[in-house]
Protein backbone atom coordinates (compact mmCIF):
# COMPACT_ATOMS: atom_id res chain seq x y z
CA UNK A 1 0.00 0.00 0.00
CA UNK A 2 1.32 3.53 -1.13
CA UNK A 3 0.44 6.57 -1.38
CA UNK A 4 -0.34 6.18 -4.99
CA UNK A 5 -2.83 3.82 -3.83
CA UNK A 6 -4.71 6.27 -1.49
CA UNK A 7 -8.12 7.48 -2.73
CA UNK A 8 -8.84 4.16 -3.63
CA UNK A 9 -7.61 3.06 0.12
CA UNK A 10 -9.96 5.78 1.42
CA UNK A 11 -12.72 5.34 -0.92
CA UNK A 12 -13.09 1.72 0.27
CA UNK A 13 -13.06 2.60 3.86
CA UNK A 14 -15.47 5.03 3.39
CA UNK A 15 -17.28 2.63 1.70
CA UNK A 16 -17.39 0.20 4.76
CA UNK A 17 -18.12 3.21 6.96
CA UNK A 18 -21.32 4.24 5.23
CA UNK A 19 -22.43 1.17 5.43
CA UNK A 20 -22.37 1.11 9.29
CA UNK A 21 -21.11 -2.44 10.56
CA UNK A 22 -17.31 -2.18 9.96
CA UNK A 23 -16.43 0.80 12.25
CA UNK A 24 -17.10 3.01 14.79
CA UNK A 25 -15.67 5.51 12.76
CA UNK A 26 -17.77 8.63 10.75
CA UNK A 27 -15.49 9.37 8.02
CA UNK A 28 -12.15 8.09 6.34
CA UNK A 29 -9.15 9.86 7.78
CA UNK A 30 -6.93 12.42 5.47
CA UNK A 31 -4.17 10.37 3.76
CA UNK A 32 -1.40 11.69 6.35
CA UNK A 33 -3.59 10.33 9.65
CA UNK A 34 -4.24 7.16 8.10
CA UNK A 35 -0.75 6.18 7.32
CA UNK A 36 0.78 7.40 10.20
CA UNK A 37 -1.18 5.29 12.27
CA UNK A 38 -0.16 1.80 10.56
CA UNK A 39 2.72 0.13 10.01
CA UNK A 40 4.28 0.37 7.23
CA UNK A 41 5.48 -3.01 6.84
CA UNK A 42 2.33 -4.81 6.75
CA UNK A 43 -0.37 -2.96 4.79
CA UNK A 44 -0.78 -4.44 1.47
CA UNK A 45 -3.71 -3.91 -1.80
CA UNK A 46 -5.51 -6.24 -3.67
CA UNK A 47 -5.56 -5.07 -7.29
CA UNK A 48 -7.17 -5.85 -10.77
CA UNK A 49 -5.90 -4.37 -13.52
CA UNK A 50 -5.69 -1.02 -12.26
CA UNK A 51 -8.47 -1.42 -9.56
CA UNK A 52 -7.73 -1.36 -6.20
CA UNK A 53 -9.89 -4.07 -4.44
CA UNK A 54 -9.42 -4.09 -0.91
CA UNK A 55 -6.52 -3.41 2.31
CA UNK A 56 -5.56 -5.14 4.95
CA UNK A 57 -3.29 -2.92 7.20
CA UNK A 58 -2.54 -2.84 11.18
CA UNK A 59 -1.54 -0.73 14.27
CA UNK A 60 0.43 -1.37 17.01
CA UNK A 61 -1.57 -2.15 20.41
CA UNK A 62 1.13 -0.57 22.58
CA UNK A 63 3.96 0.63 22.82
CA UNK A 64 5.49 -1.36 25.89
CA UNK A 65 7.86 -3.99 24.48
CA UNK A 66 5.97 -6.89 25.82
CA UNK A 67 3.30 -6.58 23.61
CA UNK A 68 5.81 -5.98 20.17
CA UNK A 69 4.57 -9.33 18.99
CA UNK A 70 0.57 -7.84 19.15
CA UNK A 71 -1.07 -5.82 16.31
CA UNK A 72 -4.57 -5.02 15.37
CA UNK A 73 -5.70 -5.49 11.76
CA UNK A 74 -8.33 -3.85 9.36
CA UNK A 75 -9.66 -5.38 6.24
CA UNK A 76 -12.25 -4.03 3.74
CA UNK A 77 -12.73 -4.87 0.42
CA UNK A 78 -14.35 -2.72 -1.80
CA UNK A 79 -18.30 -3.56 -2.26
CA UNK A 80 -17.96 -4.62 -5.77
CA UNK A 81 -15.18 -7.19 -5.55
CA UNK A 82 -16.76 -8.98 -2.28
CA UNK A 83 -17.59 -12.86 -2.23
CA UNK A 84 -14.51 -13.13 -4.69
CA UNK A 85 -11.95 -14.35 -2.30
CA UNK A 86 -10.24 -10.78 -2.12
CA UNK A 87 -10.51 -10.63 1.75
CA UNK A 88 -9.04 -13.85 2.32
CA UNK A 89 -6.21 -13.50 0.16
CA UNK A 90 -5.68 -10.00 1.77
CA UNK A 91 -5.94 -11.92 5.35
CA UNK A 92 -3.31 -14.69 4.13
CA UNK A 93 -0.88 -12.04 2.79
CA UNK A 94 -1.34 -9.98 6.01
CA UNK A 95 -0.54 -13.26 8.29
CA UNK A 96 2.70 -14.83 6.61
CA UNK A 97 4.08 -10.84 6.50
CA UNK A 98 3.19 -11.06 10.51
CA UNK A 99 4.58 -14.01 11.54
CA UNK A 100 8.32 -13.43 9.12
CA UNK A 101 8.41 -10.29 11.23
CA UNK A 102 7.71 -12.02 14.59
CA UNK A 103 4.19 -10.75 15.05
CA UNK A 104 2.90 -13.59 17.85
CA UNK A 105 -1.27 -12.31 17.59
CA UNK A 106 -3.43 -10.27 15.31
CA UNK A 107 -6.07 -8.78 17.13
CA UNK A 108 -9.36 -7.00 15.92
CA UNK A 109 -13.16 -6.17 16.94
CA UNK A 110 -15.88 -6.79 14.83
CA UNK A 111 -19.84 -5.70 15.12
CA UNK A 112 -21.21 -8.90 15.70
CA UNK A 113 -23.62 -7.92 12.57
CA UNK A 114 -21.38 -8.20 10.74
CA UNK A 115 -21.72 -11.64 9.67
CA UNK A 116 -19.24 -11.83 6.35
CA UNK A 117 -16.59 -10.48 8.53
CA UNK A 118 -16.81 -12.86 11.46
CA UNK A 119 -17.32 -15.74 8.68
CA UNK A 120 -14.02 -14.66 6.68
CA UNK A 121 -11.89 -14.25 10.54
CA UNK A 122 -13.40 -17.74 11.27
CA UNK A 123 -11.86 -19.29 7.86
CA UNK A 124 -8.62 -17.43 8.36
CA UNK A 125 -7.69 -18.83 11.61
CA UNK A 126 -9.16 -16.29 13.78
CA UNK A 127 -11.06 -17.05 17.47
CA UNK A 128 -13.64 -14.89 19.39
CA UNK A 129 -11.92 -13.84 22.32
CA UNK A 130 -15.04 -12.20 23.83
CA UNK A 131 -17.68 -9.47 23.64
CA UNK A 132 -17.27 -5.78 24.80
CA UNK A 133 -20.89 -5.25 25.67
CA UNK A 134 -22.21 -1.57 24.89
CA UNK A 135 -18.36 -0.68 24.75
CA UNK A 136 -19.22 2.43 22.54
CA UNK A 137 -22.04 4.30 20.90
CA UNK A 138 -22.18 4.40 17.28
CA UNK A 139 -24.95 6.72 15.68
CA UNK A 140 -26.85 7.30 18.61
CA UNK A 141 -26.75 3.32 19.80
CA UNK A 142 -24.68 1.34 22.18
CA UNK A 143 -22.61 -1.16 20.27
CA UNK A 144 -20.97 -4.16 21.05
CA UNK A 145 -17.70 -5.54 19.63
CA UNK A 146 -16.50 -9.31 19.49
CA UNK A 147 -12.85 -9.23 20.32
CA UNK A 148 -10.86 -11.76 17.64
CA UNK A 149 -7.41 -13.04 17.36
CA UNK A 150 -5.00 -15.00 15.90
CA UNK A 151 -2.12 -16.55 17.56
CA UNK A 152 0.27 -17.81 15.18
CA UNK A 153 1.42 -21.54 15.57
CA UNK A 154 4.89 -20.53 14.40
CA UNK A 155 5.78 -18.45 17.45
Amino acid sequence: MLEEHAAAVLAIYQAGIDEGNATFEKRAPAWAEFTAARLPDHRYIARAGGDVLGWVAVSAVSGRCVYAGVVEHSVYVHPGARGQGVGRRLLDTLISSTEAAGIWTIQSGIFPENAASAALHRAAGFRTVGTRERIGQHHGRWRDVVVIERRSPLI
